[in-house]
């Protein structure tokens, strides 16, 4: 019972105040290792392999069909690989491999540990505003992101291996599809998320930090590109397992 739980049993709804996602490009033979023997590393130019860094603040998160007020407002992130997976009728699907999890509060830690795969931890999260700048900070998990408020579209990130941000917008998490991978018994779950008023707006990083990233110590790793999303109603639907016979 308590594994049929952890398979997302139930479609859950949110809505996305605000969704802050830098994705990271990485050497593709540095990631290989890292996701599991069903997936295929989603690349650009058949080098680069990604990484995405997303925090979501989410409003009244519940079961989809409940109430709004018995749902709970909760800051969570996470660190994702890009993705592909090749399901049983032959179609590629662009998704997300779960690294890690984190979240503010206890009680989604706890939650989210009954109902998904994903080992939420709880941290602390600061938020801080000023009048040309936006700080997003935790000390237990030592990271900091300093992002310009500006209305004027930002030039791409140092280095990026994207040409424009048109090319940059095709890696913007989060994807429609995570995966996670039951190698023993070689099942996939995947679970695919819905949205509406999708428009990923381009920002300028002036700072940041994310020990979890530094402790791969990759060789080659740089910011690709960074986003925000605002206002968007979301649901993840009920989880689906697929057989991988290769």
């Amino acid at each position: 019972m308590i594994a049929f739980l952890k398979n997302h049993p139930f479609a859950v709804e949110t809505h996305f105040e605000s969704s802050t996602v830098l994705t990271f490009a990485v050497h593709k033979d540095e990631l290989q290792n890292l996701i599991p023997e069903c997936l295929a590393l989603d690349t650009f130019q058949d080098k680069w392999a990604f990484i995405a860094v997303a925090m979501v603040q989410t409003k009244e998160l519940r079961p989809k069909g409940f109430p709004k007020f018995v749902g709970n407002n909760f800051f969570l992130i996470g660190y994702r690989i890009f993705v592909r997976f090749t399901n049983s009728k032959g179609k590629r699907l662009r998704g997300l491999y779960i690294l890690k999890s984190e979240t503010n509060k206890k009680k989604m830690e706890f939650l989210g540990n009954i109902f998904t795969h994903y080992n939420y931890t709880t941290t602390d999260i600061s938020e801080i505003k000023k009048s040309n700048y936006k700080e997003i900070k935790s000390t237990q998990s030592d990271f900091n992101l300093k992002i310009e408020l500006s209305e004027s579209e930002p030039s791409l990130p140092q280095n990026s291996p994207f040409e424009n941000w048109k090319e940059a917008r095709r890696f913007a998490g989060p994807l429609p599809f995570t995966f996670t991978y039951n190698k023993e018994k070689k099942e996939v779950l995947i679970i695919e998320g819905v949205r509406k008023n999708w428009k990923p707006k381009p920002i300028e990083i002036m700072e940041h930090h994310f020990s979890f990233i530094n402790d791969f110590k990759f060789k080659n790793c740089v910011l690709a590109n960074a986003f925000v999303i605002e206002n968007v109603p979301y649901f993840w639907k009920k989880g689906k397992i697929e057989q991988w016979n290769k």
